[in-house]
């Protein structure tokens, strides 16, 4: 899980009736950041800040949350939390937090009205710990959903997940919100595990084939976006931590098919909360693998919700057919 690097605070809050929720990553004592945007659709804040020329070296909090442009007033309500706690970048007469973001369009999920505010990001600060192990319909993933190539009718639940790996002492850690276009598939063996549904709802449509075959998208407002976070202990640059961004996206690739479309807004950010003299190269292929990791356990731990079978109840189902 995330909250395995040292240094970090997870916490989650989120509205079921309406579909939404909001992920908060506290790093308090500061944390190297830097950020890959690679969907072309994506919603965000404070990303040019992590430009290694641009003068910020250090983050606060990483804010994650649904509501689309309009969930980004979620942080507002991080800021406050650690303005109200003395964190953040000194500028004489206070100290402003500085707290990158991104989020998801889940619109289409629960009630459009309501979405991530001041109020949510203040109780996702609050409900922070470091021994976070929360997935599934949760936080940022509470109304996320995958495989909408053919309209949200076919599409099915996604959620949050974490993961970590430890190599000694190094730790590389993931965290990641999952509401892709395209289908999560299993990265060892690429079966579909959640995704576009077929007309019956009894198999999956497989997003891939069904480009191959001509069909276009019924629906480009259907709401898509995978977000996510990278983090460890290893000492990186602002540079360094771009590049491991960077490569992890190479978890998406293996586990999202297809990913990166004009209609996602996929965006992963790292951070470095250093300890470690490491290879970034040896971080960023850690950081693919525990992406990938992530985005599996996200799907596999989504429960049916708003109308969506997810893995679990898709599995169910399939097997009383049988």
């Amino acid at each position: 899980m995330l909250t395995d690097v040292k240094g970090i605070q997870v916490g989650h809050a989120q509205n079921y009736e309406a579909g939404t929720g909001c992920t908060v990553i506290l790093c308090e004592q500061g944390a190297v950041a830097g950020v890959d945007v690679r969907g072309g659709a994506p919603g965000t804040r404070e990303t040019d800040l992590l430009l290694p020329e641009n003068m910020i070296q250090k983050v606060h909090a990483i804010y994650l949350g649904g509501g689309s442009a309009f969930g980004l007033d979620g942080v507002s309500g991080v800021m406050h939390f650690l303005e109200e706690n003395n964190i953040g970048f000194d500028v004489g007469v206070t100290k402003v937090p500085i707290v990158p973001a991104a989020v998801i369009f889940d619109l289409n999920v629960g009630d459009y009205r309501i979405r991530p505010d001041f109020k949510m990001g203040y109780e996702a600060c609050i409900n922070a710990t470091d021994t976070d192990n929360l997935s599934g319909n949760v936080g940022a993933g509470t109304g996320a959903t995958v495989g909408k190539y053919l309209g949200d009718e076919f599409s099915m639940k996604g959620g949050l997940g974490t993961h970590s790996i430890k190599i000694g002492d190094l730790v590389v850690a993931a965290l990641v919100v999952v509401n892709c276009l395209g289908d999560v598939v299993d990265p060892d063996t690429g079966e579909i595990l959640a995704g576009a549904l077929n007309e019956t709802k009894t198999g999956f449509a497989n997003t891939i084939a069904t480009i191959k075959k001509g069909l276009t998208s019924q629906n480009i407002f259907c709401g898509n976006t995978t977000i996510g976070v990278v983090a460890t202990n290893a000492i990186l640059s602002k540079a360094q931590a771009k590049k491991v961004a960077s490569m992890a996206h190479n978890g998406y690739a293996r586990a999202i098919r297809p990913v990166h479309t004009m209609l996602d807004g996929d965006t992963i950010f790292c951070l470095s909360l250093g300890e470690l003299n490491v290879d970034v190269s040896m971080v960023g292929v850690l950081a693919a693998e525990v992406m990938a990791k992530a985005i599996v356990k996200a799907i596999k731990s989504a429960k049916p919700l708003y109308g969506k079978m997810s893995y679990s109840s898709f599995l169910l189902e399939k097997n009383l057919s049988l």
